[in-house]
């Protein structure tokens, strides 16, 4: 058994994984190759296990990205190396399957939220539940706004510019990882890149990373304005980018996961825990100075998605672990 970190992996071990294993069909699959993970393999298995170790923790990102065959063995084997370094396991952003697996391994499996999905082929602006969304876009053009998909090597500045404003106005929040994507590194060359500026200063962008498995296409990603720019600008760069996807024929825009959002019993396994499953409603309700789950939300249905899919956290014995949620917060950077 093998743990290293995804910058000393030779070759694309990851890349490759999270592109022939789908079955899970994770739509954040491409998260796995974020720079500061960490993988996990068995000798003789097809497959990975991606995680991150914060304090006495390991967070793993999804399930095993493993043919089916080996999946178990993969599982069984981290769990195993886990507990012989002394820590304990909580997986996040669990497919459905995934789920199934775990809550029947003996992990307490609860619904965290959902990521939601547009169909493209039949998509359109048109119609009047669309009508505030065409407002903004058209008030953001008006204000200068223009698109362009670029490589994001040469506007390394641009994208500094953006971010350093964008965190200063949240009071100097940090980075956040793990759960959201980046740019730059040695996998940029598959993800986009829309960039939109006005009088030629970058006043926003949208990064968007590939999407594996039967609903395949691109995942809207790491997106950042200046605070004081006109409205409208992240919607108007995303709607640009679904005209290039269509003209393409892609046929899905995932939006990615969003915590405590989409909850609902009928998602719920058997053995779950209550007392998370309060929780989470609990955050949803009261819980934006951790994360703004209803800001999140608010944005990704002013698209109308066509697709809900519930995404779950596990955590390895009888009980959720309010410290091991804590822990996925810890990794992504949020305290």
């Amino acid at each position: 058994m093998t743990a290293t970190t995804t910058e000393t992996v030779t070759g694309n071990l990851v890349l490759d994984a999270i592109r022939r294993h789908t079955d899970a069909e994770n739509p954040s699959s491409f998260l796995a190759l974020n720079s500061g993970n960490s993988t996990f393999t068995v000798p003789g298995t097809d497959g990975v296990v991606v995680y991150r170790r914060t304090g006495r923790w390991a967070v793993q990102f999804g399930g095993p990205f493993a043919a089916g065959q080996d999946y178990a063995t993969l599982l069984e084997g981290f769990r195993q190396y886990v507990r012989d370094e002394g820590l304990s396991l909580v997986g996040v952003q669990l497919q459905r399957s995934d789920a199934e697996r775990y809550a029947a391994a003996g992990f307490t499996v609860n619904q965290v939220g959902a990521s939601w999905a547009v169909g493209l082929p039949e998509f359109t602006l048109r119609g009047t539940k669309f009508m505030q969304l065409r407002n903004k876009i058209s008030r953001a053009h008006r204000n200068g706004l223009t698109i362009k998909e670029v490589d994001a090597a040469d506007v390394q500045d641009a994208i500094a510019t953006i971010d350093q404003a964008w965190l200063g106005s949240k009071g100097g929040a940090q980075q956040l990882e793990f759960l959201v994507g980046q740019i730059g590194g040695p996998v940029q060359e598959h993800r986009r890149l829309f960039v939109g500026t006005i009088d030629g200063a970058p006043v926003a962008y949208i990064s968007y990373s590939p999407v594996y498995g039967s609903r395949a296409g691109w995942m809207h990603d790491l997106s950042r304005r200046i605070p004081e720019g006109s409205p409208g600008l992240m919607e108007a760069i995303n709607a640009h980018a679904i005209e290039v996807f269509r003209a393409e024929g892609v046929q899905w825009l995932h939006f990615g996961f969003t915590p405590f959002t989409g909850l609902d019993a009928s998602h719920e396994l058997d053995g779950h825990s209550p007392a998370f499953q309060w929780l989470m409603h609990a955050l949803w309700a009261e819980g934006a100075a951790l994360y703004p789950a209803q800001t999140q939300l608010s944005y990704k249905q002013k698209w109308a998605p066509d697709v809900l899919i519930p995404e779950y956290v596990a955590v390895d014995g009888p009980q959720a672990s309010l410290p091991g949620f804590a822990h996925v917060f810890r990794a992504c950077n949020a305290f």
